[in-house]
């Protein structure tokens, strides 16, 4: 099921039995191995709730990959998958809800956006000559641009009549995983028993081959990345959907996660191998080692090594096979009847040794100490930073279990962690959303299931909280505005350095700008750039804006660590002809203020944010009526104050 059936070259070298057998279903093996494994380590694993979650949480990565393999197959590859998927699901969110378009109208304009995609990437590879890779990168930046040009770089909510794709059936089977299996059915179909299917194999074996023997190899390729478009498109919806929004920035980085899921389910990336059963155990090892060192609380630094690993693993399995003497069989699928006792084997043996090892956690007690989650947007980030060591303290001092995890800026890997939460009957849940609107599905699935949820630093949408320990964004960046604005005298140019399109975080500080430097008509914004709220983009953005406005005086940027960078643009003149204001009051940024290259910092006191959200998910965890919104003060710093500030 997960990798090709090989044929013995010789038979004398043949591998024995069992090794045949390991050897031809490592994929498979593999997954039954970490099932085990996970089920002797985790009592919360073997359960329904998060088998379905992990079902839901495989189902974006198994929809891309099957599109995914077909190129992969035919000896290509598609980066621009991710891109696609946030571009069409874009399209459909804005075509049902801005312009009007009848929902079954945007759907159709969806699928052609990705079907689109697909077509230009196969003819600047089939008639243009440009390498898969050079093509589908330059798709892969095309795409997410128009994905936000088109969305303005803010999420747009998704139809309701689409949105069901999200929910569940029957009140548990998710829509999702019905969509995963439907599209890995079409996509068995089409590589086993269509025309289209022989000629992917035919010219991933060999092209020049394939060419001589009268194919059609130009025009099968345009196909091919056709079906890779709509593959990613169906994705893209059924995230969205997920999610409740479209996101610009969704899907970033899931074009990896595709073909490794392809990769470690037995496809060779020389083409001319793979299969449809291969990609999605492939997802589903993907989605249960996250699943699985989430439950464990292994960093999630940590949980990218493992899936590195893994897939370096999947590769030097493969070069193992080819070393035994085997020859795969283009897409062959052995027996039928030796395949269906494989499969029945491996899920009696799983089920057996499950079955066993959750005996191991069938008498252990509930812990003393309260057990909560934080999920955080981000870990590349100072702020954040803090927060986790505020949180981490006090959970210490108050003697809580509490487990830390990484969004990295991607809503829907924060769904994953909030589901992983709420499955394992956490006793609270403390988010830090990378959307607003995107986390309130996981949110509400939190609130059925009992599980107090306290939100910080950024609220949630259409969902009930219990608590929201925050800063106001809004009003700190008035602040920073009112700032430049009295250091520059009340006129001036300045540049807006914004923060990462489609959070929250940068939509509210930008509207704490604009409305604070309306009390200063004399100051000029000359340019208003986004530079992701990264210390090295805040760099570059400056130094390509210093170009056409060498005579700004005033920099704001939504952090300070884009404001770092902005100083280390401007040299000589930070501090000096170019007052420089960030936001935060990180470390690195109030030791720039007492050097006095950085003007002031708006400061946050994130260390105290993560202490309060624990203080009141502990509250709430025993019943006690806790404040629905607790601000934290923010306190413009500069060099005449910053001495005497805490953090």
């Amino acid at each position: 099921m997960a990798t090709d059936t090989l044929k013995s070259t010789t038979g004398a070298s043949a591998p024995s039995g069992l090794r045949r057998l390991l050897l031809d279903n490592g994929a498979l093996t593999a997954l039954i191995v970490l099932a085990v494994a996970l089920s002797a380590l985790s009592g919360d694993f073997l359960t329904t709730d998060n088998l379905l979650n992990i079902g839901v949480q495989a189902a974006v990565t198994a929809i891309l990959a099957f599109g995914v393999t077909f190129v992969i197959v035919s000896a290509g590859i598609d980066l621009s998958v991710g891109s696609v998927a946030a571009l069409t699901s874009t399209v459909l969110a804005w075509s049902a809800t801005q312009s009007g378009m009848p929902v079954a109208l945007a759907v159709v304009l969806a699928i052609a956006t990705g079907v689109g995609a697909g077509l230009i990437n196969g003819f600047l590879i089939a008639y243009g000559k440009l390498p898969p890779f050079i093509a589908t990168l330059a798709m892969l930046s095309v795409a997410r641009g128009l994905s936000l040009v088109i969305s303005g770089g803010v999420p747009i909510t998704f139809p309701a009549s689409v949105s069901h794709l999200g929910d569940t059936l029957g009140g548990w089977l998710p829509v999702p995983v019905l969509v995963m299996v439907a599209m890995g059915l079409i996509a068995a179909l089409v590589l086993g028993r269509t025309y289209i299917g022989r000629s992917m194999y035919a010219i991933g074996g060999n092209e020049e081959a394939a060419r001589l023997s009268g194919l059609r190899v130009n025009r099968q390729k345009l196909a091919i990345y056709a079906l890779s478009g709509v593959f990613a498109a169906v994705a893209g919806i059924v995230l969205a959907a997920r999610l409740g929004s479209a996101q610009p920035q969704a899907a970033d980085g899931y074009e990896l996660d595709a073909i490794a899921a392809v990769v470690i389910g037995g496809a060779s990336l020389a083409g001319g191998t793979g299969k449809a059963s291969g990609t999605f155990v492939g997802a589903l090892i993907l989605a249960v080692l996250r699943n699985g060192l989430n439950l464990l609380n292994v960093s999630a630094f940590w949980q990218q090594v493992v899936i590195g690993v893994v897939i370096a693993l999947a590769v030097l399995l493969d070069a193992v096979r080819r070393k035994a003497g085997a020859t795969p069989v283009a897409g062959a699928g052995g027996p039928k009847g030796k395949q269906a006792a494989t499969y029945g084997l491996a899920a009696v043996v799983t089920v057996a040794v499950v079955g066993a090892t959750s005996f191991l956690h069938s008498g252990s007690t509930s812990s003393a100490h309260p057990k909560m989650g934080l999920s955080l947007s981000t870990l590349n980030n100072p702020f954040f930073v803090q927060i986790r060591a505020g949180a981490e303290a006090e959970a210490k001092k108050r003697g809580v279990d509490l487990t830390v995890t990484d969004a990295q800026n991607d809503a829907s890997q924060q769904a994953n962690q909030l589901q992983n939460f709420t499955s394992s009957k956490l006793g609270a849940i403390i988010v830090n959303p990378v959307d607003s609107d995107a986390a309130s599905n996981s949110v509400k699935a939190a609130d059925r299931a009992g599980i107090p949820v306290v939100a910080v630093d950024r609220g949630v949408n259409k969902a009930s909280i219990d608590a929201l320990i925050a800063s106001d964004n809004v009003a700190g960046g008035e602040l920073a505005a009112r700032s430049i604005g009295e250091k520059l005298g009340g006129k001036g140019k300045i540049v807006i350095l914004q923060g990462q399109a489609g959070t929250s975080a940068a939509r509210e500080r930008a509207a704490g700008f604009a409305k604070g430097l309306k009390a200063y008509p004399g100051i000029r914004v000359v340019a208003q750039q986004p530079a992701d709220f990264d210390r090295t983009k805040g760099l570059d953005v400056m130094s390509n804006l210093l170009q056409s406005h060498p005579d700004v005086q005033g920099v704001i940027a939504a952090n300070d660590e884009m404001a770092l960078g902005a100083i280390k643009a401007l040299g000589s003149k930070a501090g000096k002809s170019v007052a420089v204001v960030g936001f935060d009051g990180t470390p690195d940024g109030l030791s720039a203020v007492k050097g006095g290259t950085l003007y002031a910092s708006v400061a946050q006191q994130p260390s105290q944010l993560g202490r309060i959200a624990v203080d009141n998910a502990l509250e709430a965890v025993h019943g006690k009526k806790v404040q629905p919104m607790v601000k934290v003060p923010v306190k413009v710093v500069t060099k005449q104050n910053v001495a005497g500030f805490s953090g």
